[in-house]
């Protein structure tokens, strides 16, 4: 058979190869994104009573009522934007899901679309997959921050979305006040869809507020806005996110998400209404994650390793210019195999494959996790 591949130049992803390396040298893995630290108990229990509840047949496609309704109850408590449940949430399989949806629904062949790097892996592909045209503009160590009139340039006639993430992964870097009013200017200017991924929106450091595409009127009319339960509760493999759009761009996600996926689970889904139903069990994450950050910044202190800013996410870059002339990618499988600690080459985030010498650890682990690495860091 000939069979002519329409991602020829993707393989596996970098997480699926790091975490692979890991496991075959023993090595600690601070690679892939997951904590490995348990789930609120009460939750787990919530989704067991509903299984045994008989609540496990198909959900309905947008996703379940209660789940939609307290999901636009907190919208409007935290960013003042007024949602429709029933019209403007969408439950997803995780925020990958959400991002291909909305990519498949609103992205015609030939429609170009702006995005960060380094950016999320699965951006790019989602893009060409439904037709349309990546264009990638790149941000900087060490702040990463966007140079506006830079993206101005950019934006052409074919230009129909830009995508956004902040809290950044895996740069740790946050959108500020100014950023999103000068996004909401060129959307506006030129009539374009924004997707902004906000899956860390509570892990969020230094007492920064989370600049939502949600907070600014203009901009939410015209934004898709995606976010993720298993970023926020430590249960990453449970895939369940969910996007908030207006009604017309809503319509349009809906139209792809029932043939990706139909609908997500639906004991998890009632578990995770009753478990939002308390504010404690979700306002606190940024000052438990801030902790975690500064205990592995505290375990390399007098290391050769330079940390970059990190207000957000649960990733730390860290930068060993001066240290090795590796590339990131060298670098990394050697740590990996030498060392016995896997991060992730920073490089893999860029098309053009830009090294600055960054690797990547997650900081979601236990503190016996995270001293173990800052031990094996101090070795370098």
């Amino acid at each position: 058979m000939n069979i002519f591949s329409r991602l020829p130049e993707i393989g596996t992803t970098i997480f699926s190869v790091m975490s692979k390396l890991a496991l075959e040298h023993q090595a600690i893995n601070l690679s892939q994104g997951f904590p490995d630290f348990p789930v609120s108990e009460k939750l787990i229990d919530s989704i067991y009573q509903k299984m045994r509840d008989g609540h496990n047949q198909y959900a309905p496609m947008p996703g379940v009522p209660a789940l939609r309704k307290i999901i636009g109850d907190i919208v409007y408590k935290t960013y003042r934007h007024p949602v429709n449940s029933e019209t403007e949430v969408t439950i997803t399989a995780g925020g990958t899901e959400a991002i291909f949806a909305s990519i498949a629904g609103l992205i015609h062949p030939g429609d170009e679309v702006i995005l960060f790097d380094p950016s999320y892996d699965s951006y790019d592909p989602a893009i060409r997959l439904n037709g349309g045209i990546p264009v990638h503009l790149n941000l900087s160590p060490p702040d990463f921050s966007i140079d506006w009139a830079e993206v101005k340039k950019k934006i052409t006639r074919q230009t129909r979305m830009i995508m956004v993430n902040t809290p950044h992964n895996p740069a740790g870097s946050v959108l500020s006040s100014s950023d999103l009013k000068e996004l909401e200017h060129l959307a506006e200017e030129h009539d374009l869809i924004v997707l902004s991924d906000e899956v860390y929106e509570r892990i969020i450091f230094e007492n920064k507020t989370h600049e939502s595409v949600l907070k600014y009127p203009n901009l939410a009319a015209r934004s898709i806005a995606v976010f993720s339960f298993g970023k926020t509760f430590h249960a990453t493999g449970w895939k369940v996110g969910y996007t908030i759009a207006s009604e017309i761009i809503t319509r349009e996600i809906r139209k792809a998400h029932q043939f990706i996926t139909f609908s997500v689970n639906t004991p998890v889904q009632l578990a995770l209404a009753e478990y939002m139903a308390d504010a404690e069990n979700y306002l606190h994450l940024g000052k438990f994650y801030q902790q975690k950050r500064d205990f592995l910044l505290e375990q390399i202190k007098g290391t050769s390793l330079n940390p970059l800013p990190c207000y957000g996410s649960y990733f730390q870059l860290l930068s060993y210019e001066g240290v090795s002339t590796k590339t990131d990618v060298e670098m990394a499988s050697w740590m990996t195999k030498e060392m016995k600690l896997a991060p992730i080459p920073v490089s893999a985030f860029y098309k053009d494959r830009s090294d600055h010498k960054l690797l990547r650890f997650c900081f979601a682990k236990n503190e016996d996790t995270l001293r173990k690495a800052g031990e094996i860091l101090k070795k370098i």
